[in-house]
């Protein structure tokens, strides 16, 4: 089974990169989930930022589509389209989420992390420290 989702790069000033954990599960991931019907990736995008942390969406540009087994779904495949995105307003951890922590892309925390997130995008974004929605300044 394939689980399509969108995710979120938010980086702060340091370059670290948000990443959730929701309740009731062990490993944290970046912030976005499942399109609902008639959503686009930055529709569903959008929702999810606002549910999850409270944020609007502004800006975003993809940083690429991958794949992994499921953190959650037991024989899952999980697909991402991640976006590195540019948000306003005061993170604020809100449906599902359970608990929020900032990770530095070459230096993984000694926590769970979700396969999709330690195999394929903190790979990328550590040798793209700066990676951000193509046409900013």
């Amino acid at each position: 089974m394939i689980v399509e989702v969108v995710g979120a790069v938010i980086r702060d000033t340091a370059g670290r990169v948000l990443t959730v954990r929701k309740r009731g599960t062990t490993r944290f991931m970046l912030p976005g989930g499942k399109r609902e019907p008639g959503e686009d990736d930055l529709a569903a995008l959008a929702r999810e930022l606002r549910e999850e942390l409270g944020v609007r969406l502004v800006a975003a540009g993809v940083l690429g589509r991958f794949e992994a087994p499921a953190a959650n779904e037991p024989g899952a495949t999980v697909r991402s389209s991640a976006y590195c995105v540019e948000i306003v307003g005061e993170i604020a951890i809100g449906a599902e989420i359970e608990e929020q922590l900032w990770i530095h892309p070459g230096e993984p925390p000694a926590v769970p992390i979700a396969p999709l997130l330690a195999d394929r995008i903190l790979p990328v974004l550590s040798v793209a420290p700066t990676a951000r929605p193509s046409g900013w300044d």
